[in-house]
């Protein structure tokens, strides 16, 4: 099963089936807001909507290395980049909506608002640092950084998912629903929990 399974991962359809699949969420948006179907408050769809899929995205992108670990499906590990791209992607127009439907893109309001609320301030700070990690997802970028200092850079998505799960508790705060904040905080600390445990243990294997 498992060799089936990586032969099907390696397949030449494998990669674009996921690029769609991972394409069809903005898809959707777009043809909902033509059609009007994003209900009363379209702007708040929007923007709730790619807030979603770019946590939703966080975790698929980081559950690749355990599901990979655990069960031997090291094809898995060619998605990553993709799917990480797009997690920039969704965030990015999770900024925009924000810019454009709050704040009509005037810039001195937008960084007003980011200093005087704290969860948009934790969300700006999590774009912005998904950015260097978007720019530096090729194989150029990571010849010329080295291994070895590519792999602390990208240790920062780390960090990302801490401050996206902030940002959604803030956000929901207001409205005193945390119910799929839980879901989302449960599932990224497992996944981080996964990997300092893993840490742990190889650091005994390798001390003297």
């Amino acid at each position: 099963m498992r060799v089936l399974l990586n032969q099907w991962l390696m397949s030449r359809w494998a990669r674009p089936g996921a690029f769609v699949l991972a394409l069809l969420p903005f898809v959707w948006l777009v043809l909902a807001a033509f059609m009007d179907w994003l209900g009363a408050n379209p702007a708040e769809a929007l923007e709730r909507s790619t807030g979603d899929w770019t946590l939703r995205l966080l975790c698929v992108v980081l559950a690749i290395t355990p599901a990979r670990t655990m069960l031997g499906l090291s094809s898995l590990a060619r998605f990553r980049r993709m799917l990480g791209l797009y997690v920039y992607f969704y965030a990015g127009l999770h900024l925009f909506a924000y810019s454009w439907f709050d704040m009509g893109f005037e810039l001195d309001d937008i960084v007003k608002d980011i200093t005087k609320r704290p969860f948009i301030l934790i969300g700006f700070i999590a774009v912005v640092l998904l950015t260097p990690l978007a720019l530096t997802s090729f194989n150029g970028a990571m010849r010329a950084l080295g291994g070895r200092r590519w792999q602390l850079l990208h240790r920062l998505v780390y960090a990302i998912a801490v401050l996206a799960v902030v940002h959604f508790f803030w956000m929901r705060s207001g409205k005193n629903d945390f119910a799929e904040v839980a879901v989302y905080a449960s599932i990224l600390g497992s996944l981080l929990g996964w990997r300092l445990l893993r840490a742990i243990r190889q650091s005994r294997v390798w001390s003297p």
